[in-house]
């Protein structure tokens, strides 16, 4: 699948390629995987400035690949990247706590879910000491107490816990419980994990909100509320920059 990329400023002005005078603001960068997502928040965020989008692909080879080309090509400031969207919630996690359908929930770790070694019984997570990896990633604790102030602060609930980045989205109630309990997942995604790999080696802030699309069962579309998400999500992530440029 061949990624859009989109990548401006909006201004209260105009929107298009520019460089705003005002520098005593925090610029974020906001991304999302696909353009229906992004224009939902752009729909929510209205006259917003200092604010960069990346629609990055779907998938965590396609957001490392947009995102680090774009941060090592940037020509102005960013001082953090807020990324959202959809995500399938586990209905198992071995947690008192689940998401429902179109709740809004913050990650306070991503990791890699499907990353390892896979049995019979599920994935297994590499162990052997000669071979340094990284598949856990805990986000920004200042940008996310920010995000859970402003969302309260509008009247929105919200849910935090871990989410859980996949290569391959769960389609069955077996391995939506197997991953949801591996790692008390509330969530899994497709692009979290990489956006929040790629901040690390930036050294950004990284912070991720999505709302619930659908539940991880056995595949069962026509129970998704996929647009419904998507214009939740999109509400949810202008909220929080409107929130951080304040």
């Amino acid at each position: 699948m061949q990624s859009s990329i989109t990548y401006f400023i909006l201004s209260a002005k105009n929107s298009g390629l520019q460089t705003s005078t005002q520098t005593s603001t925090m610029t974020y960068l906001v991304t999302a995987a696909t353009d229906f997502e992004m224009q939902a928040y752009l729909e929510a965020a209205g006259d917003v400035i200092h604010t960069h989008q990346l629609v990055t692909g779907v998938g965590p080879v396609e957001t490392t690949l947009s995102l680090a080309c774009l941060l090592q090509n940037r020509e102005s400031s960013i001082d953090g990247v807020l990324n959202f969207g959809v995500g399938g919630a586990y209905p198992d996690n071995g947690l008192d706590v689940q998401a429902g359908l179109l709740d809004i929930c913050l990650a306070e770790q991503e990791v890699l879910g499907d990353f390892g070694i896979c049995t019979l019984n599920g994935i297994e997570r590499f162990t052997v000491p000669d071979l340094q990896v990284e598949d856990s990633f805990i986000l920004d604790q200042s940008l996310l107490t920010a995000a859970a102030k402003a969302l309260t602060g509008t009247g929105v609930t919200w849910k935090m816990g871990t989410f859980v980045t996949v290569n391959c989205a769960s389609g069955t109630f077996q391995r939506g419980r197997i991953l949801g309990r591996k790692f008390h997942g509330l969530c899994e995604n497709m692009e979290g994990a990489a956006v929040a790999r790629v901040c690390k080696r930036f050294a950004l802030p990284c912070l991720e909100v999505r709302s619930i699309s659908n539940m991880v069962e056995d595949r069962n579309t026509k129970t998704w509320q996929l647009k419904q998400a998507c214009t939740g999500a999109g509400q949810a992530a202008a909220t929080i920059i409107r929130s951080l440029e304040s």
